[in-house]
C-alpha cells in the first residue's frame, strides 16, 4: 500500500463563495431516484466527479434591495443552473432546503453550498455537452455501489445526501421527511488514519482538534481505499 499524501494546510484567509444545488427526485420502477450529471473531466473544479445541477451565486440571483436574502438568491441559483445543465423547469417554491455544506479551507474555490431537494418534472433532460457530458437516473445505492466499485466519482457531501436519501421509497415521502426538520449544517474538517482520510462533521469526538482515533461519538466520512462508509450515531446529534 502507497504512503498517504499529507493533507493540506489549512489556510483561515481562503473565503468562502456561496453556491446553491438541487437534487432532483422521481418515483422509479426501482424505488426513489435521482438525476446526476457528469462533470467533463477537464473542468478544474470536481473534473469527472458526478454531482448535481448547482454552481455559484450570481448577482442576478439576489433580490434587489435585499442582499442579505441569501436563501431566496440559493433557490433562485439552483433554478437556474437546473435549466442550464440539464434542461429542467423548476419552481423555487418547489425547492425543500434540507442542509448546508462548508468545505475546509484548503482549496482557493471554497464553495460554500445550499442544498435542495426537489420533484423533477417529467420532461427530457438535455446536457450542455461542455460543463456537463453525461447525465443519468440512479437509486442512490445503485450510485454509492458504484463509487466504491471504483467506476464514479463522488464528492463527500454527495455521498452523504446519498445516504441520506437511501432509506426512502417515494419522492413524497423523503420531500415530507426533509421539509418536517430543520435545514442540518455541515462543516468539514479532514483527518489522515490509516488506509484512507475521514471527513470529520459536528457532534464527532475528534470534530474540534481534527483527531479521528479519539473515543467517543462518531459522525464522520470514512473515505478508505477499502470503501467509503458514513458513520453516524445518536450521541452525534447535539449542536
Amino acid at each position: 500500500m502507497s504512503a498517504p499524501v499529507p493533507l493540506p494546510e489549512p489556510d483561515p484567509d481562503v473565503p468562502t463563495i456561496p453556491a446553491a444545488t438541487v437534487v432532483p427526485l422521481r418515483d422509479g420502477p426501482s424505488g426513489l431516484e435521482t438525476l446526476m450529471l457528469r462533470r467533463n473531466s477537464a473542468l478544474a473544479f470536481a473534473g469527472g466527479m458526478w454531482v448535481w445541477p448547482g454552481g455559484r451565486i450570481d448577482e442576478a440571483d439576489h433580490v434587489a434591495g435585499h442582499p442579505g436574502d441569501l436563501e431566496t438568491a440559493a433557490r433562485r441559483a439552483a433554478v437556474r443552473e437546473a435549466r442550464e445543465e440539464a434542461g429542467l423547469v423548476l419552481e423555487e417554491e418547489g425547492l425543500v432546503w434540507f442542509s448546508h455544506w462548508t468545505p475546509p479551507p484548503v482549496r482557493m474555490r471554497r464553495y460554500a453550498t445550499w442544498f435542495f431537494a426537489t420533484r423533477a418534472p417529467d420532461t427530457e433532460i438535455v446536457v450542455d455537452g461542455g460543463e456537463i457530458e453525461e447525465h443519468c437516473w440512479t437509486t442512490p445505492a445503485e450510485a454509492m455501489a458504484r463509487r466504491n466499485a471504483l467506476e464514479i466519482e463522488l464528492a463527500p457531501p454527495t455521498w452523504i445526501t446519498l445516504e441520506q436519501l437511501r432509506p426512502y421509497r417515494t419522492v413524497t415521502e423523503v420531500l415530507g421527511a426533509l421539509a418536517a426538520r430543520p435545514a442540518e449544517h455541515f462543516a468539514t474538517r479532514f483527518a489522515m488514519v490509516e488506509g484512507g482520510v475521514v471527513a470529520l462533521y459536528h457532534g464527532d469526538a475528534g470534530y474540534e482538534t481534527a483527531d479521528a482515533v479519539v473515543d467517543g461519538a462518531r459522525h464522520r466520512l470514512w473515505m478508505l481505499e477499502s470503501g467509503w462508509r458514513y458513520e453516524r450515531d445518536p450521541a452525534s446529534n447535539a449542536p
